[in-house]
C-alpha cells in the first residue's frame, strides 16, 4: 500500500492524523494484535507489556501500530456464555486477517494468552504469511497456604467439594477470593498454557514465554527483544510458514503429548492444519502422539504448577527429555534449530520432567477413541484419568443440556458406575461446542472420577481431569448415535484399545434413527449463523472457512 503512488498520499495523511511522521512510515508497519482487556487475567498485562514490545520495534528500526480483537476468558464465560467462546477464535482469525489486509502491516506482534485467542492469532498467522512473532503474557501466581498449592482448577472442583459437603462455607469464600492469585495465565496445563508452549516448540514465541510468572522483570525484556526480532524478520523476508512446517507442528503434538496437555489443542490444531492448506485427520494426530511417552504432568493431572514447571527448565527441558524423537533442523525463536538450542540443556532430574525411561505413561497423554458411538472419532485425556477407569462399562444416564447435567450434581443422585451422556452440545448442537467444565470439575470434588464417566458431543476445559470423553463425531444435531442413547443401555469406554461401544444391536440403532427427531432449539443472530456454517469437531470445528 505504501508503494503505491496514487495512493500514498491519501495513506500518509490520515497516518499523519494518529501521530506518525513521515520518516515512521518509511520504516517497516509493525501490526500490533493486542488481545488486552480488564476482563480476563491472562490479558490484563498486555496493557502494560505492549509498550515494551512498541520499545523493542523502534530500537530495531521497525513503526509499530497497534490494534485490538476480542480476548473471552472461558473459565468466565460459562453456561450460556460459553456458546460465544469458540466462535470467537474464528471470529479473531477474521478480524486479524481482514485489518492487516486492509492497512497492509509490514509484519506482526500477536499479544496473546487464552484458550481460543492463541489458536485464533495462529489460524490468521497462517492465512496472513507475513513476518510474524508472538508474546504470552506469562502464568498466575500460584495461591499457597497451609502447605497446600492452589490453582484454577481447584476452584471448580471446590465446587464438588461444597456440595459434598467437604468444605466449609467460611473455607470456600476464602479460597474463592485467593486462588486466583494474580493476573496472567491461570497456573495449570489446560488449554491456554498448552497452546503457548505449542508456539515455542514451533519457534513463533520465546522459550520460557508461557511458563515464567507475569509478574517477572524478564517478561518487560522478553517483550523488548520480541518487538526488535519482528523487525529482524520483516528485514531478512521470514514469514509465518517458514516456522509453521510438517516437522514443526508434528514437533508441537509430541511435545504437548508428552506433557500431558489438553484435548482442545487437538481441535486447533487441526484447524491451523485447514490454514495451512494440509490435510489432517484425527488419526493423522494420533499416529504422532502416541510413540512418545508422558515425561510430565500439571495441574490439574498433578500437583504441579506452571511455575515448578517454569523452576525445573521449563519447555527446553521438556524437549530435551523427548530429543529422541523430535525433528531436530527446525527453527526457534532465537533462530537456531532446535538441535543447537537444546545442546546444552541438561537432562531432566526426573522429579517435576521426567526422562523417556522413567516415564508417567508409556503411549502418548491422549486415547482417541471409535466405535460406534463415535464413528468419526472422540477424545479423552489418558493421563488425567485413574488407571482403573481406563476401561469402564456402565448404564447411560441421558441429559440434553449442560444445564441437566449439573442440576443433577447438585440434587447429588449420581450414582456409582454410571456414565453420564452430555448432548445437543456439539458445534451446531450447542451451538458452540461449550466445555463441560463445571460438571467435570463436580465429578472429581464429589469423589466420583473413579467410578463415574462422562461423554459428550461437546468438549472439555483444559483444566478438566478424571474419564471424560468429548468430541464425540458426528454429533447429536448431525444424527450421531449419541442422539439416539437411552436411560440405561450399557457403554463401554475403553482407552487402553481406543474404544467407545454402545450396546446395542444394529438394528436396534437403525429402528431408533428412524424415530430420532432433531430437538426444536432455535437460535438467532451469531449463533444462528455459527450453526449453519461450522464444520465437524474431527476437522477442528472451523467457522468462516473460506472453502
Amino acid at each position: 500500500m505504501k508503494d503505491n503512488k496514487i495512493t500514498d498520499a491519501y495513506y500518509t495523511g490520515l497516518m499523519n492524523a494518529v501521530g506518525y511522521d513521515n520518516s515512521d512510515l518509511e520504516k517497516p508497519i509493525i501490526g500490533i494484535v493486542n488481545s488486552w482487556n480488564d476482563v480476563n487475567p491472562g490479558h490484563k498485562p498486555f496493557k502494560e507489556l505492549v509498550q515494551y514490545v512498541k520499545e523493542g520495534i523502534w530500537a530495531a528500526g521497525g513503526t509499530p501500530a497497534e490494534f485490538g480483537v476480542p480476548a473471552p476468558c472461558d473459565g468466565i464465560s460459562q453456561m450460556i456464555g460459553m456458546e460465544y467462546v469458540l466462535m470467537q477464535r474464528d471470529l479473531i482469525a477474521a478480524s486479524i486477517e481482514a485489518m492487516s489486509r486492509a492497512h497492509g502491516f509490514d509484519g506482526l506482534v500477536f499479544l496473546c494468552s487464552c484458550d481460543k485467542i492463541i489458536p485464533g492469532m495462529l489460524m490468521a498467522a497462517a492465512a496472513l504469511d507475513l513476518p510474524s512473532v508472538f508474546l504470552t503474557a506469562g502464568s498466575m501466581i500460584p495461591f499457597r497456604t497451609n502447605d497446600n498449592v492452589y490453582a484454577t482448577p481447584d476452584l471448580k472442583e471446590l465446587i464438588g467439594k461444597k456440595q459434598n459437603g467437604n468444605v466449609t462455607e467460611e473455607e470456600f469464600h476464602y479460597l474463592k477470593r485467593n486462588i486466583c492469585f494474580s493476573c496472567g495465565t491461570c497456573s495449570m496445563y489446560g488449554t491456554a498454557n498448552t497452546m503457548g508452549v505449542f508456539l515455542e516448540v514451533i519457534g513463533l514465541c520465546p522459550f520460557d514465554s508461557t511458563t515464567m510468572l507475569s509478574a517477572s522483570s524478564e517478561k518487560i525484556r522478553q517483550s523488548r527483544f520480541v518487538g526488535k526480532r519482528v523487525v529482524e524478520f520483516v528485514k531478512k523476508g521470514i514469514t509465518a510458514k517458514d516456522y509453521l512446517t510438517k516437522e514443526a507442528i508434528e514437533n508441537g503434538i509430541m511435545h504437548i503429548s508428552a506433557t500431558g496437555g489438553s484435548t482442545n489443542a487437538i481441535m486447533h490444531i487441526m484447524a491451523l492444519a485447514q490454514k495451512l492448506g494440509t490435510d489432517m485427520t484425527l488419526n493423522d494426530f494420533d499416529l504422532v502422539q502416541k510413540g512418545v511417552p508422558v515425561i510430565a504432568k500439571f495441574k490439574p493431572s498433578s500437583q504441579y504448577t506452571l511455575q515448578d514447571y517454569h523452576m525445573a527448565g521449563g519447555v527446553r527441558r521438556s524437549l530435551k527429555a523427548i530429543d529422541k524423537f523430535l525433528n531436530a533442523d527446525t527453527l526457534t525463536f532465537s533462530g537456531r534449530t532446535l538441535k543447537e538450542e537444546l545442546n546444552n540443556i541438561v537432562e531432566p532430574d526426573n522429579v517435576v520432567i521426567h526422562t523417556c525411561e522413567n516415564s508417567l505413561l508409556e503411549d502418548g497423554c491422549f486415547s482417541i477413541l471409535y466405535g460406534n458411538l463415535a464413528e468419526k472419532g472422540c477424545v479423552v485425556k489418558k493421563s488425567g484419568v485413574d488407571p482403573k477407569m481406563f476401561v469402564h462399562t456402565g448404564p447411560a444416564v441421558v441429559f440434553d443440556s449442560e444445564e441437566d447435567v449439573v442440576k443433577e450434581f447438585t440434587n447429588r443422585t449420581i450414582e456409582p458406575g454410571s456414565v453420564l451422556v452430555i448432548r445437543y452440545e456439539g458445534p451446531k448442537g450447542g451451538p458452540g461446542m461449550r466445555e463441560m467444565s463445571i460438571p467435570a470439575a463436580m465429578l472429581v470434588g464429589m469423589g466420583l472420577h473413579t467410578s463415574v464417566a462422562m461423554i459428550t458431543d461437546g468438549r472439555f476445559s483444559g483444566a478438566s481431569r478424571g474419564p471424560c470423553v468429548g468430541h464425540i463425531t458426528p454429533e447429536a444435531w448431525d444424527g450421531g448415535n449419541i442422539a439416539i442413547v437411552e436411560n440405561g443401555d450399557m457403554i463401554t469406554i475403553d482407552l487402553n484399545n481406543n474404544y467407545i461401544h454402545l450396546h446395542i444391536s444394529e438394528e436396534e440403532i437403525q429402528h431408533r434413527k428412524k424415530a430420532w427427531k432433531r430437538p426444536y432449539k432455535p437460535v438467532k443472530g451469531l449463533l444462528g449463523a455459527y450453526r449453519k456454517s461450522v464444520g465437524s469437531a474431527d476437522e477442528g470445528a472451523v467457522w468462516l472457512n473460506e472453502e
